[in-house]
């Protein structure tokens, strides 16, 4: 699974759009990046810029777009209401898929690295990238702003992370982190008071809100034995919010940054927010989400919802996120389309031909056609997926059988291990023939020199190799799945029995089939090595299966005759 991180740079300047273009036309000439989203502001003159791309893409774009900033930006001459100190002022990464937040933070040191060395750029690392605990927090990295740096910079106790000590005033310096992903939330009330929809702000911000004397409203704060003030914390951490009044929709909405979704996700926003607007005589008639999600927040508040409804969580990502929606009623003031607010759908590429995409009869007769792919690989791991979703579907009729209400939670467990099976083997279905067309690349290179020859060679036992792992993955992934359908033999629904042992007879199937994928592209491979220890591993699964399937079917047969 493909790693993704989001970048975030802040650039001091937003009133002159073609310098800004100058800056993001670096960004787009990067392969593995997508630029996302341009949001200049002339009164801050600053400019939020938003991409996401694999980590080495991202990293290798930010540092263009700060080289460029740093020829285009004078920061000498910049004026505007937003904190500042460099001509990129922040650049934050942020992990969004199949990657922590500890491996983003190293990849922040590495731009941080490179633009201070090759730049000379002062950089300063703050939130997860922080290397002194005082820098974590950003506010202290830029304390003292532009004006500020030359002397902050000769002070030893504020030597940059990277780069110089040394003051450059077209340039500035900059702050490099790694955060977590930021979600601006709006929950809508039944009400047109900016003061209510406050009230219920300060009851979830994690600041929450100020013991006053007297008035609630307009007391004087309230301050203890040594003068410090006297707050009430919020509900929810990570949390900030305020209320405001939105005359394009005539209603009041509590608008919330959730800057952890991982300490408070988007659906406990939504929950608690819920519970306190009751508590205050008013209702939540929806949500709406502004700029752009993970589409993990949206599968985590999908499954909350499902279990709350003691449903089962193992049904298909769409069927999940379409109950996100409608729980969060992120439709409420307008429709929602997750292709274009979650970041994972943004960046799939429309114009890849997917075999999973197609129809039941597109497949069939692609498969018919004179084309050489797919082949017996792809046909082996797309059994294994329809021989594992009868599996789930059972689980999944199970676990809304009448009677049966109080084991819905056991066959949840058993439908989403089988979803999770089905989306790998959906995967192989499309990169055993992306593992063939490689072979047919290595075998159109260049042979005319020995260098060519060489690394000809070279390349095509590398993708032969792959060439035999794809078909391998299949079959492993396939013998998994029999779990499930045991499990669903012996304890799911008895009415859906045999399209247990169908899948059963599909599993074992494809596991034959990719075994002889994994056979036929081994043979012309030259590491004899890995090729042995590969092949008794796939030998013994044929084995394993046939003897699995016989047993599973002879249980259906028993239960059948019954």
């Amino acid at each position: 699974m493909k790693q993704l991180i989001e970048c975030v740079p802040n650039f001091s300047e937003g009133r002159d759009m073609s310098v800004i273009k100058t800056i993001t036309d670096e960004i787009e000439q990067v392969e593995g990046v997508r630029l996302l989203d341009v949001d200049p502001g002339a009164a801050t003159n600053r400019t939020v810029v938003t991409l996401v791309g694999t980590p080495d893409a991202v990293i290798e774009a930010a540092f263009r777009a700060i080289k460029k900033a740093s020829e285009v930006i004078d920061m000498s001459k910049h004026h505007g209401e937003h904190p500042r100190f460099g001509a990129t002022d922040v650049c934050p990464l942020v992990p969004i898929s199949n990657i922590t937040m500890e491996e983003t933070a190293v990849y922040a040191h590495k731009l941080a690295e490179r633009v201070g060395k090759e730049l000379e750029i002062p950089v300063y690392c703050y939130e997860s990238a922080a290397l002194i605990p005082e820098r974590r927090n950003l506010a202290n990295c830029r304390s003292g702003e532009y004006e500020g740096l030359p002397k902050k910079l000769e002070d030893p106790h504020w030597k940059p992370d990277f780069g110089p000590a040394r003051f450059n005033p077209r340039i500035g310096a900059i702050a490099v982190g790694a955060r977590d992903f930021l979600v601006a939330y709006n929950i809508n009330l039944n009400t047109t008071s900016t003061r209510r929809a406050n009230s219920v702000a300060f009851d979830i911000r994690e600041k929450g809100r100020p013991v006053r004397e007297g008035n609630p409203i307009t007391g004087k704060i309230k301050k203890d034995e040594q003068g410090h003030e006297i707050w009430i914390p919020g509900a929810l951490k990570a949390c900030k919010a305020i209320g405001w009044f939105i005359e394009e929709y005539g209603i009041a909405q509590v608008s919330i940054n959730l800057t952890n979704i991982s300490i408070t996700p988007v659906h406990e926003a939504f929950e608690v927010s819920c519970q306190k607007a009751q508590e205050r005589g008013m209702r939540v008639s929806g949500s709406e989400l502004v700029g752009l999600v993970p589409k993990k927040a949206m599968i985590d508040a999908g499954k909350y919802f499902l279990r709350k409804q003691q449903r089962s969580v193992g049904i298909s990502e769409d069927e999940i996120i379409k109950i996100a929606v409608k729980s969060l009623g992120l439709d409420d003031l307008k429709p929602f389309n997750p292709h274009e607010k979650i970041i994972e759908y943004l960046l799939q590429n429309s114009d890849d031909k997917k075999l999973v995409s197609m129809t039941a009869e597109g497949f069939a007769n692609e498969t018919a056609s004179e084309s050489a792919a797919p082949g017996g690989g792809s046909v082996s791991a797309y059994m294994a997926a329809l021989g594992v979703s009868l599996g789930t579907m059972v689980a999944n009729l199970s676990s809304h059988k009448a009677g049966w209400d109080e084991r819905w939670e056991e066959f949840s467990i058993w439908a989403e291990k089988g979803q999770r099976l089905k989306d790998e083997l959906l995967f192989l279905v499309d990169e055993d023939t992306r593992a063939f067309n490689k072979i047919m690349d290595a075998f159109g290179l260049p042979k005319g020199t020995e260098a060519e020859k060489a690394m000809r060679s070279e390349a095509i036992q590398a993708a032969t190799r792959y060439a035999i792992e794809v078909p391998f993955r299949t079959m492993q992934k396939a013998y998994e799945s029999f779990e499930i359908i045991r499990a669903m033999v012996e304890h799911g629904n008895p009415n859906s029995v045999t399209d247990a042992g169908v899948g059963a007879l599909c599993v074992r199937s494809a596991v034959i089939g990719a075994y002889l994928n994994v056979k036929v592209n081994g043979a012309g491979f030259k590491d004899k090595v890995f090729l042995d220890a590969i092949m008794k591993e796939a030998d013994e699964l044929v084995m394993k299966a046939k003897t699995t399937e016989d047993s599973i079917l002879a249980e259906v047969n028993a239960k059948i005759s019954k």
